[in-house]
């Protein structure tokens, strides 16, 4: 996620008799320091994005004029990459947090079973021997 040097992120709920629905309560403590989550969760006081960098919640914060081309940057980053092994790192590493590390390890996640027999996982490593872009497939 990219923030704005302006933005401010909370969870306003309690000043409204409320709690964080969609499971803020429970996602914020798994993100942050427990005491640092607490602290936000009975407050519902805003965070700057300079704060929420210092925590981990956003991987950069650039001035609201530069976000457009800081977002457009890790798009291009990521589209780089394989695509099936973005979607099987995306569902490896959040299946993953639901258990233990050991666990995790041991577990077959389907997109990297299909990503492992796929053309592109022979594609990367030849266009990187061969220094070279290269040509994802999707297959």
């Amino acid at each position: 996620m990219i923030a704005a040097d302006t933005a401010e992120f909370a969870l306003p709920e309690p000043k409204r008799g409320l709690i964080p629905f969609a499971g803020g309560v429970h996602r914020l403590p798994r993100q942050i320091p427990l005491k640092v989550a607490m602290g936000q969760l009975l407050t519902g006081r805003p965070m700057t994005s300079a704060r929420a960098y210092e925590l981990g919640l956003v991987n950069a914060v650039v001035p609201l004029a530069n976000l457009d081309e800081e977002v457009s940057a890790w798009v291009k980053d990521i589209l780089a990459c394989a695509p099936l092994a973005i979607a099987s790192i995306k569902q490896s590493a959040m299946a993953g947090l639901q258990c233990s590390l050991p666990e995790a390890l041991a577990s077959q996640y389907p997109l990297e079973v299909l990503r492992r027999s796929s053309q592109d996982s022979l594609e990367g490593p030849r266009a990187f021997a061969e220094k070279r872009a290269p040509v994802w497939t999707g297959r």
